[in-house]
């Protein structure tokens, strides 16, 4: 009989032991779906050379397996490729696999099939659940248990779940994923993490496995806590928030380099272990950026990940880089390690904007429609994100009437007749059009801004969950038309930008919701180029432009929006080609004249976020 391997980490008498020896796990997260392929190995350097040993990722289940039983492990989603880079590079490696992983990602890193499914009661011991998780285990943990340390690989844990005690209680589903891991294969230390309170640890720990706190400050409220409940286990932060993260029209989130130092010395000077969340931020590229909830409204979240990390979201060491890596280093006693060389920044310019197509018929060049009697959300169209267009005829009365959308989630552009008559972003919201005693083409552009990721309203459906009315009367037989931009390849991307007659600079006069001509405030499609000699970082602008979504070369980048904070959009060097470059604006609201390249991030003026922290 082949005995168990032994685990790499153990702890006995509150000492964390690495092959024996007491040991300080000093991590940084890092999530390899929000860096490019080829920049994996840079950022992982730069973690090293602050004085990490260890860097931590989560697995987005959705990142890998988009359509149910189509799973993907090559290219950005070889996972096994980024594990074996951070080993040439010299680090240990946590692996924090889900199946729910929060981490501002869309809807906490689920698949949108499986929340869409009717009566899906996700995270807890529901069986269709179980099954489908079970499923993915079976595809994804083997290629984990295949990289851990007992095999000549880096994995030295694994996390169960990821704060559990801040959703539920069910603790027969803890246990069956910590059962799930095990069973297939997981020999290195398993552990949960929960935020440092009773009603956090009692609903996520699990009796014989190592607890461990996620925190911003008052490391020794939480070490407190965990020593009267574990005595025995060492004291280890498994997310240290040394920064934080934005959401669309709120403020640009910063912690002070004195504020983040202070919390990190109070955890070291305990001896525990440590993962700063982030090291480094990466990009929420295309439409992977989650959203929260508060007060019945919807927080969308940027596209941006820096979270005013040590390492920036393009790589530049900061200030807090500097600072940790002082009091890392004293901590182990270390060398210090060189830093990577920087990547070179393309010139800045500004780049005249071209128009193509206006919104409404390059929306419907793109794709068929589907029919319905009431309006089908996403999930009964089978599309993930992006944008849905519903399209009705009702007898408007003459006048003025209200019209009110039940349900919406999360944001409906209104046209009556293909004019634009107002914004809807509220889950029951209403509206004042008016009619002439005839029937009008009525178009709902619905777009989703991100699934929520963290709260009670995981999982939510996105689109038109309710149903639309004029007055009291309720509004039947619907198009929809599906616009997972997303998904869109170059050919469905040239379609929709060349779906109206010949382009004009943005300017002049062209068509929009193919009624009226407009002249620079116009939404739909426009284009821009620029020459690159060889490759290289810089940051898109928008002067001018609303709200919308950008490609560069077919790459869809992400969001840009005017209410902010984030201003610009960082562009790895990976996603520009020597030669010329094409940017491709999906405008909603109104066009600039131009872009601009520039060359540095501005994601808001800065201003000190306390609260997390106190």
């Amino acid at each position: 009989m082949t005995p168990t391997p032994q685990a790499l980490l153990t702890y006995s008498e509150g000492t964390l032991l690495r092959a024996g020896r007491p040991h300080q796990v000093l991590a940084g997260t890092l999530h390899y779906f929000r860096v490019h392929p080829d920049q994996w190995h840079d950022r992982l350097e730069r973690l090293a050379a602050m004085g990490l040993n260890t860097v931590d990722t989560y697995i987005a289940w959705n990142f890998h397996e988009r359509r149910t039983g189509e799973h993907r492990f090559d290219g950005w989603q070889d996972i096994e490729r980024f594990v074996r880079t951070a080993q040439r590079t010299g680090l240990d490696v946590i692996v924090r696999p889900g199946p729910y992983i929060c981490a501002e990602w869309d809807n906490g890193g689920l698949p949108a099939w499986l929340t869409d499914r009717p009566g899906m009661r996700p995270r807890s011991s529901y069986a269709p659940y179980l099954e489908e998780v079970a499923r993915w285990f079976d595809v994804l943990i083997p290629r984990i248990a295949g990289l851990q340390a007992a095999r000549g690989g880096p994995v030295v844990a694994v996390q169960v779940e990821n704060e559990y005690g801040s959703y539920g209680d069910d603790h027969a589903y803890m246990r069956w994923v910590h059962d799930a891991l095990a069973g297939r294969g997981i020999t290195e230390l398993l552990y949960t993490a929960d935020g440092p309170t009773e009603l956090m640890l009692d609903g996520g720990s699990l009796p014989g496995v190592l607890a461990t706190a996620t925190l911003g400050s008052r490391a020794d409220q939480a070490a407190r806590l965990l020593r009267t409940r574990r005595s025995g286990e060492p004291f280890l932060c498994a997310e240290f928030w040394n920064g934080w993260f934005d959401h669309w029209g709120e403020k640009h989130h910063t912690r002070s380099v004195g504020s983040a130092a202070a919390a990190l010395d109070e955890i070291l000077a305990k001896g525990g272990s440590v993962s700063l969340y982030p090291a480094h931020g990466g990009t929420n590229f295309g439409l992977w950026a989650g959203a929260n909830h508060a007060g019945g409204a919807l927080q969308p979240t940027v596209t941006s990940y820096d979270s005013d990390a040590p390492i920036a979201e393009h790589g530049a060491p900061t200030p807090k880089f500097h600072a940790f890596r002082d009091r890392l280093l004293a901590a182990t006693g270390a060398a210090e390690r060189e830093l990577p060389r920087s990547r070179p920044l393309l010139a800045p310019r500004s780049l005249p904007l071209t128009r193509g197509a206006g919104l409404l018929p390059a929306l419907e060049a793109v794709s068929d429609t589907v029919a319905s009697p009431h309006p089908l959300s996403f999930g009964q169209l089978g599309q993930s994100s992006g944008l849905v267009l519903y399209r009705a005829h009702p007898v408007l009365p003459r006048g003025a009437s209200e019209l009110t959308v039940t349900g919406l989630h999360d944001r409906a552009q209104v046209f009556v007749d293909g004019a634009a008559v107002g914004v809807l972003e509220r889950e029951t919201a209403s509206l004042t059009v008016e009619g002439a005693g005839r029937a009008v083409r009525l178009e709902l552009l619905v777009e989703n801004q991100g699934r929520i990721n963290y709260g009670p309203l995981l999982g939510q459906g996105k689109g038109i969950l309710g149903g639309v009315r004029v007055e009291r009367r309720l509004v039947h037989h619907w198009t929809m038309r599906s616009l997972p931009l997303d998904e869109w390849t170059a050919d469905d991307l040239a379609r929709a930008t060349a779906a109206v007659g010949e382009a004009a600079p943005v300017g002049e006069t062209a068509p929009v919701g193919g009624t009226a001509p407009v002249g620079k405030a116009a939404s739909g499609f426009a284009t821009a180029q620029f020459d690159a000699e060889g490759s290289g970082d810089t940051f898109l602008a928008f002067p001018g432009s609303g709200k919308g979504f950008v490609w560069i070369n077919d790459f869809l980048l992400g969001r840009y929006w005017n209410i902010g904070p984030q201003t610009t959009l960082y562009v790895p060097a990976p996603l520009v080609t020597p030669g010329v470059n094409r940017l491709t604006l999906l405008e909603l609201e109104g066009l600039g004249d131009h872009v601009e390249l520039r060359t540095g991030p501005e994601l808001g003026p800065p201003e000190e976020y306390i609260e997390t922290f106190s």
